[in-house]
C-alpha cells in the first residue's frame, strides 16, 4: 500500500512529459523546497528529456514504466498530451503511486471514470491540476459569491480569446487531434470551462457549436456554448484560437441581482469591473488583486501543490481530486457531443 500520510520526510515527485507546461511544475515545487523534492523526470523525446535533466539535476527516464522501476516517487505528475492521461494514471497507480494530472484529465468521460475507479482501488490519491482557482482574482469573486454578495446570478458570460498560430500546432503532432487533445474548448479554454462551473454552476444543459476556420487541426479552433445553469441563470462560453495579432483576452463577468464583476486581462488576471450595491471590507482588496502576466497559465501552481502537499501529508482535503475533475469534463465532453448532433445535451450526462 503507498505511504499515507507522509510525515517523516519530503514528498518525492516525479515528473512526466517535460514539454510546454513542464517549467510550471519545476518551478512550483522548488517554492515547496522544505515539504517536496523533484526526485525524477520522464519523457519520450530524447532532448526535451536532456533538457530537463540538465535543468534539474535529477535521474532522466525515457519511459514511464522505467520510471516506476527506477524512482521511489510517492507522487507522479503526468504533463503529457491529455490522450496519455487516463492509461498513465492507471498505470502509476497500480503501482502504489499517488497521481497528479495536468488539465483536462482525459478526453473522454468514461476514460476519466477509469482513472476515479483505477486510483481508488490502488489506494491512491488522485488530483487534478485546477490552478486558476487559486489566483487572487478569482478566489475574491469566489468569495463575493460565497457571501450571497451577488442576489440572484442573471448571466454569466466567459470569453477566451487566444491565438495559437498553425505553427503551434505543427510543433507537436498531437496537438489538436480528437484522441490526444480536442480543440479549443478541451485544451485551451478548458480551465475557464472549470471556473464557469465551480463559479455558477452547476450546469443543467449546454447547446454548443464548433468550427475549424484556419487551423489544419482536426478539432475546432472556434467555439461558441450557451448554458443554463440548475439556479435558473443563463452563461455562455465563447471561444477562438484565431484572435489577430496576439492572445487578447480571457475573462469572466458575471451579473447578478446585486452585483456585477468582470475580471479580465490575459488570463483572468485583472479585475476591471467591482460593484456591489453594499459596501463590504474586500471591496479594498480589489485594489491590489490583479497583476501583470505575459503567461495564460497564471501563477497559480505554487498554492495548487500547497494543497497537494497538505492532503497527502493528511492535514487537508484535496480541492480539485478526480471526481471534482470529471465535472468539468463532462461540461466538456457534452459540449462536444451538442456540437456533433445539432441538439441541447443535458447533465449528466447518460451512456
Amino acid at each position: 500500500m503507498p505511504q499515507f500520510p507522509i510525515l517523516d520526510r519530503p514528498l518525492r515527485v516525479a515528473l512526466v512529459g517535460c514539454g510546454r507546461i513542464a517549467k510550471n511544475h519545476v518551478e512550483a515545487l522548488a517554492r515547496h523546497k522544505d515539504r517536496a523534492e523533484l526526485v525524477a523526470v520522464c519523457d519520450t523525446r530524447p532532448e526535451a528529456l536532456q533538457a530537463a535533466v540538465a535543468q534539474t539535476g535529477v535521474a532522466g527516464f525515457d519511459s514511464l514504466d522505467a520510471l516506476l522501476a527506477g524512482s521511489d516517487a510517492d507522487l507522479v505528475v503526468l504533463a503529457t498530451p491529455s490522450g496519455l492521461h487516463a492509461q498513465q494514471a492507471i498505470t502509476v497507480a497500480r503501482a502504489g503511486r499517488h497521481v497528479l494530472s495536468e488539465k483536462p484529465m482525459a478526453t473522454k468521460f468514461e476514460e476519466g471514470q477509469a482513472m476515479v475507479r483505477a486510483c481508488r482501488d490502488a489506494g491512491v490519491k488522485l488530483f487534478v491540476v485546477k490552478q486558476n482557482r487559486l489566483n487572487a482574482t478569482v478566489q475574491l469573486v469566489k468569495k463575493a459569491l460565497d457571501q450571497g454578495r451577488f442576489g440572484r446570478i442573471f448571466m454569466s458570460t466567459v470569453n477566451v480569446f487566444w491565438t495559437r498560430p498553425q505553427s503551434y500546432y505543427d510543433a507537436a503532432r498531437w496537438r489538436g487531434r480528437w484522441d490526444m487533445d480536442g480543440g479549443a474548448f478541451m485544451n485551451q479554454a478548458s480551465h475557464y470551462v472549470d471556473l464557469l462551473d465551480w463559479l455558477v454552476g452547476p450546469v443543467d444543459n449546454v447547446h454548443a457549436y464548433t468550427a475549424t476556420l484556419d487551423r489544419d487541426i482536426e478539432a475546432e479552433d472556434t467555439g461558441v456554448m450557451s448554458l443554463r445553469l440548475r439556479h435558473g441563470g443563463l452563461a455562455s462560453i465563447n471561444v477562438t484560437m484565431l484572435t489577430y495579432p496576439q492572445n487578447l483576452e480571457g475573462s469572466i463577468t458575471i451579473l447578478g441581482e446585486k452585483g456585477t464583476v468582470k475580471i479580465g486581462g490575459t488570463a483572468v488576471n485583472k479585475i476591471e469591473h467591482w460593484a456591489f450595491d453594499t459596501p463590504h471590507p474586500d471591496d479594498e482588496l480589489v485594489k491590489n488583486a490583479s497583476y501583470e502576466t505575459t503567461s495564460v497559465y497564471g501563477f497559480g501552481h505554487a498554492a495548487y501543490y500547497d494543497n497537494v502537499l497538505q492532503t497527502l501529508r493528511g492535514e487537508a482535503q484535496a480541492q480539485v481530486d478526480g471526481y471534482e475533475g470529471l465535472r468539468s469534463l463532462e461540461l466538456l465532453v457534452a459540449c462536444y457531443r451538442s456540437a456533433r448532433d445539432g441538439q441541447r445535451v443535458g447533465l449528466p450526462l447518460v451512456f
